[in-house]
């Protein structure tokens, strides 16, 4: 049974767009999946240290068979392919691949949250999301309609959608 899961995208460092399209490419080609929706392309101010470049962000969709540990285990092996460097909590990265929702449901373990913590206050995820699902609910949470409404957008801005066209 395949189950519809929504990855977070980031990247600042080594052409971030490129990162972001090729990882979506990667994401594609996932065992047990299927690529259903990809967001637009964002551009955000860091959230950690000022002195690093602004982020391009997106959102996919992603239907998959793999378990929710199974996901993060491939996704982190494409963040090491794209030579990501764990230096720092919210420092520069090359690509930074996040489970946001994994169905319905809500983990909890030593590895995983999902809900993924700060979901509910990072325009930078809850923007392209919408733009991609807008009817959804984030379990323990609310509605995305609602989020949005209390989640200013802080500088997000939007750059295209042009990665929409390789799903």
């Amino acid at each position: 049974m395949r189950v519809a899961t929504y990855i977070g995208l980031g990247s600042n460092l080594d052409n971030p767009p490129q990162q972001l399209r090729r990882a979506i490419q990667e994401l594609a080609l996932f065992p047990e999946s299927r690529l259903k929706a990809c967001s637009s392309l964002y551009r955000s101010p860091p959230m950690g240290p000022a002195e690093q470049p602004d982020y391009i962000n997106a959102v996919v969709e992603l239907e998959t068979g793999l378990a929710a540990e199974s996901l993060l285990d491939a996704l982190q092996d494409i963040e090491r392919q794209h030579r990501r460097v764990r230096a720092g909590h919210w420092g520069p990265r090359t690509l930074d691949l996040d489970i946001l929702l994994y169905g319905v449901g809500r983990i909890g373990t030593p590895r995983l949250q999902i809900p993924h913590p700060g979901i509910g206050q990072r325009s930078f995820v809850l923007y392209p999301l919408a733009e991609i699902a807008p009817g959804l609910s984030i379990p323990g949470l609310a509605s995305l309609e609602s989020l949005l409404q209390q989640c200013a957008s802080d500088g997000l801005e939007r750059l295209d959608d042009s990665v929409s066209a390789t799903v």
